[in-house]
C-alpha cells in the first residue's frame, strides 16, 4: 500500500513483523552480552524513540535509559551540521553505554557525538542501530548491534520521518522511485 507524505509517495520496504524480529534478535544479544551488568542505554531522538522503546521492553538485564536529541537532517537532506538540542543529564563515567540510533547514514551525527561521550570516560561504549546505509557512509562507525543493512534509500516509518511526518507508521517505507 502506498502512502503520501507531504509531496512524496512512499511504498513498503520493511514490514512490522520483520522489524520486531530484528529488535528481538538484538535484545537477546544485548541480554547475553550484558549479563550481570547494568548498562545505560542512550536513545538518540527523535527517530529512535519507537525502536528504543521496543528494544528496552525486551531487555531482561538491569538497564537504565536516557535520551539525547541530535539532529543533522532537514527535509530529505543532511544539513552537514550536528545540533545537540537536548543534553544528557545522567552520569556516564565508569558506566557501560549503549547508544541507540534509528539509522546510521553518513555517520556524521555519531562521528560528531562519540568524542563527547568518550570525554565522560565510560567503562565501555557500544552502538545499536536499527538501520545502516553502508553505501552512504562517509564517517565509518562500528555498529555492534544492527537490525538491517539497507541500500541508500530515503525511508520513513517506525520513528523515521520526512519533515516531521511518517514516524507513526509501524512499518518502514521507501521513497517511490
Amino acid at each position: 500500500m502506498k502512502k503520501k507524505i507531504h509531496d512524496k509517495t512512499f511504498v513498503p520496504f520493511l514490514g512490522a513483523a520483520d522489524i520486531q524480529q530484528a529488535v528481538s534478535r538484538m535484545a537477546a544479544q544485548i541480554n547475553k552480552d550484558y549479563q550481570g551488568k547494568s548498562p545505560l542505554c542512550i536513545a538518540i531522538l527523535n527517530g529512535s524513540f519507537m525502536f528504543a522503546a521496543d528494544l528496552f521492553k525486551q531487555l531482561e538485564i538491569d538497564a537504565s535509559i536516557s535520551f539525547i536529541k541530535l539532529a543533522s537532517y532537514k527535509g530529505m537532506h543532511s544539513t552537514g551540521n550536528v545540533v545537540t538540542a537536548i543534553g544528557l543529564e545522567t552520569t556516564m563515567s565508569g558506566r557501560d553505554i549503549i547508544l541507540i540510533e534509528d539509522i546510521v547514514d553518513t555517520g556524521k551525527t555519531l562521528h560528531a557525538f562519540l568524542p563527547q561521550i568518550m570525554d565522560h570516560q565510560p567503562a565501555s561504549l557500544k552502538i545499536c542501530s536499527l538501520l545502516h546505509k553502508k553505501e552512504a557512509t562517509v564517517y565509518p562507525i562500528k555498529i555492534d548491534y544492527l537490525g538491517f543493512e539497507i541500500p541508500n534509500l530515503f525511508v520513513v516509518g517506525y520513528g523515521l520521518d520526512y519533515d516531521g511526518l511518517g514516524r507513526n507508521l509501524s512499518q518502514i517505507m521507501q521513497l517511490e522511485s
